[in-house]
């Protein structure tokens, strides 16, 4: 660590590990304020999120008051950001398309669609507020329906393009979907059920196939099958960094290494099911990609320049609201009548804008609020969740890339 006073201004110079440190710290900072605070828990705020925006805004202090300001040596983020989501890639089971009958395709095509036009909303809307493209993808399905982790990821591939600001922007556009998200979908699917005089109807849907591929025998895990499943994550992400290297070669551009990383995980997931490699632990796994998660979005929060955002938030804030605009629209009139009109889809129609705005327990937070109401959808709570963690990925990441290819230059 090295302090250096210029011009009245104290600069603190982090090396790798304090920057690692001080990570850990806004991180723990973050559950602190996030257990102490109701409206924090309400609205499913990640812990990394509120204590990196709270370090954001004691450096702006700084910046402001020309008193201070840090320099970090951050050679971790871009690994943890990798690892993430590799075990994303570990835990998609493909067997579950197969378990969840027509509607979970139906749910999953929609959600496509909705990535569609949200990138659609996105790209059109910034060029009518001549706003960067770049920085209207990243108010799009990249922070909406990817969430923090996705938005900071491209944001640093979009700041390697020259769009320096990239990283807050997607940072400040998936927190105000995740709160949106919240906001909207309880009392959207509260509309629809009481407008349609709907009741839970749970009698003709068999969710066993799908309980059993989320019920994990409790196995003793040994030392060598921890590291199997330690490895399996390591090779991932080798061997997914070179496979979007030589994407990226072929379509001429910087093709994000996390894409290529999950794809080979869910490749060595499903072959693992069919020819049982190594004793798979999807709690292990979750574990392992919930601690990166943290650690890489504490990491990318804590080293934003919030200053940097001031001339680009009306055009973003603009895309923003257009986005919650449609979700309201699509959810109500299509996506509710696509699904049958009954009370899985009013259910299904909440959870769908706490994802598609959000994160997966966003949609949950929904469906739940809804469920104690007015009855419990069986059908709704297997789907929708499963679609929001990683299924939707499968889909909206391939339209992303394109939109990307396409108009960010």
């Amino acid at each position: 660590m090295e302090f250096i006073r210029e011009n009245g201004v104290l600069t603190i110079n982090l090396d790798s590990i304090l920057t690692l440190a001080l990570a850990v710290i806004v991180l723990l900072v973050g559950y602190g304020l996030k257990n102490r605070s109701a409206f924090l828990r309400k609205y499913c705020i990640p812990a990394p999120v509120v204590g990196g925006f709270l370090f954001m805004f004691i450096t702006f202090i700084g910046y402001k008051t020309n008193s201070f300001n840090f320099t970090y040596e951050n050679i971790f983020q871009s690994t943890f950001m990798l690892a993430f989501f590799t075990t994303v890639g570990l835990g998609a089971n493909l067997r579950i398309l197969k378990s969840g009958g027509v509607l979970l395709i139906v749910y999953w095509l929609l959600c496509g669609i909705l990535s569609l036009v949200q990138n659609t909303i996105g790209v059109g809307v910034s060029k009518l507020v001549n706003l960067e493209p770049a920085y209207g993808m990243l108010a799009s399905s990249i922070s909406m329906i990817g969430g923090h982790g996705a938005a900071m990821s491209y944001g640093s591939t979009f700041a390697k393009m020259g769009y320096e600001q990239a990283p807050v922007v997607g940072a400040a556009a998936a927190t105000f979907g995740l709160i949106f998200g919240v906001l909207i979908g309880g009392p959207l699917g509260r509309r629809l059920i009481v407008k349609n005089e709907l009741s839970p109807d749970n009698d003709d849907f068999d969710s066993s196939k799908l309980d059993a591929l989320f019920t994990e025998e409790k196995t003793e895990l040994t030392n060598l099958d921890i590291i199997k499943n330690v490895a399996a994550i390591i090779i991932s992400m080798a061997l997914g960094t070179l496979v979007s290297k030589f994407i990226g070669s072929l379509i001429n551009m910087d093709f994000p290494d996390y894409v290529g990383a999950m794809f080979i995980a869910v490749i060595l997931r499903n072959l693992n099911e069919k020819i049982n490699i190594y004793k798979f632990d999807g709690n292990l796994v979750d574990g392992i990609g919930d601690v990166m998660l943290n650690l890489y979005l504490a990491l990318a929060l804590m080293t934003l320049k919030l200053w940097e955002l001031q001339d680009l938030m009306g055009g973003v804030l603009i895309v923003l609201i257009c986005q919650v605009i449609f979700m309201l629209i699509y959810a109500y009139f299509i996506v509710f009548r696509v699904l049958g009109k009954s009370y899985d889809a009013a259910v299904m129609c909440a959870g769908l804008c706490g994802h598609g705005l959000g994160a997966t327990p966003s949609a949950i937070v929904n469906m739940t609020a809804i469920n104690d109401e007015y009855g419990l959808s069986r059908r709704a709570m297997m789907i929708v969740p499963i679609v929001g963690a990683f299924l939707v990925d499968i889909i909206y990441q391939p339209i992303v890339l394109t939109f990307i290819k396409t108009f960010v230059k």
